[in-house]
């Protein structure tokens, strides 16, 4: 098993990205969208920005009026895809949520 902060291989990369519906890849990168009002985008980003906190790991994120967006790439890898990307993307997944988020 590939260490959190390895890149992935090709093949690494396209088994774990069927593992999060609604993700997909942009280059190195992972992204995803949710349509939610501004104020609840803005208690949704704090509360991933805890979550990133304590795991060490954080997203791009892009607050529009009615949406946000998460990009996640690892810096410490050379902005490659690792698993700790796809660990990001499942609590991501679950935080979006728990606030009523609607994938784009």
């Amino acid at each position: 098993m590939t260490q959190a902060k390895e890149p992935l291989s090709e093949r690494e990369v396209a088994d774990r990205l069927a593992s999060v519906p609604g993700w997909r890849r942009e280059g190195e990168t992972i992204t995803r969208g949710f349509r939610i009002r501004y104020h609840g985008g803005v208690a949704l980003i704090v509360h991933v920005a805890d979550v990133e906190r304590l795991i060490g790991h954080h997203a791009d994120i892009d607050l529009r009026w009615d949406r946000v967006r998460f990009a996640i790439t690892t810096h410490d890898a050379g902005y490659r895809l690792t698993e700790a990307d796809f660990d990001l993307a499942r609590r991501i997944d679950a935080i979006a949520g728990a606030h009523g988020a609607e994938p784009l």
